[in-house]
């Protein structure tokens, strides 16, 4: 059984979508003390019906949480857990899709249906549809810490990002080496991918970040 938070540690949600660094966040969390919950309900087919009083459960045993459905609750979490701090990890539209498509393909699950809409639940010939979702999902958690810009935490770790922007966040001392690259892609991207283009959706994430960036005076890359 996990054991309960560190006095004075904050628990940590992370919330950014699937395929953007959730799992090496999540491994980064547990080397700093945290005890990690996983994402669960992937095949529950009643899984929106049933996820608030499981995550409830879950709070209670557990002091930072990633991946699915994680990320569709931080507006409860942020009500149910105050001083709760949230991480956005992020990633490249397109490159966000091209990732989805090579791991989920065809493959359709209740809780992929849940978050991109009843006949989406695979990434295969539902690009609109996704990079649309993961667009929005942004620009909403940007409004919503707008106000709050200590509460939430941007994480690029395709672009570098990783321990230092962390450790201050959290306002931990974090360890030597490299930051944990979990599920790095080892492969040539398909044909497929490569012949992705950029998509006005994924114009529209990119701009997100940079006004988040405009705003509370950070500078990109």
């Amino acid at each position: 059984m996990a054991g309960s938070a560190r006095p004075g540690r904050p628990k940590v949600f992370g919330i950014g979508f699937h395929k953007t660094g959730t799992t090496s966040l999540a491994a980064a969390l547990s080397q700093l003390g945290w005890n990690v919950c996983p994402g669960f309900g992937f095949m529950e087919g009643r899984i929106k019906e049933r996820v608030h009083r499981r995550a409830a459960e879950l709070v209670e045993l557990y002091d930072a949480f990633e991946d699915n459905p994680w990320p569709l609750l931080y507006r409860d979490m942020d009500r149910m857990v105050p001083g709760a701090r949230f991480v956005l990890t992020w990633r490249d539209p397109d490159r966000w899709y091209a990732s989805v498509l090579r791991h989920f393909g065809k493959d359709e699950t209740p809780m992929r249906r849940w978050i991109y809409g009843e006949g989406h639940g695979a990434p295969f010939g539902n690009r609109e549809v996704y990079v649309d979702r993961y667009t929005r999902h942004y620009e909403e958690v940007s409004r919503y810490f707008a106000d709050r810009p200590g509460d939430l935490l941007w994480l690029r770790l395709e672009e570098g990002e990783g321990w230092k922007e962390l450790g201050a966040f959290l306002g931990v001392p974090v360890p030597e080496g490299p930051f944990p690259r979990a599920n790095a892609n080892a492969g040539a991207a398909s044909p497929l991918v490569r012949a992705l283009k950029q998509t006005a959706a994924g114009r529209l994430a990119r701009e997100a970040y940079q006004r988040y960036v405009r705003g509370y005076g950070l500078r990109m890359k």
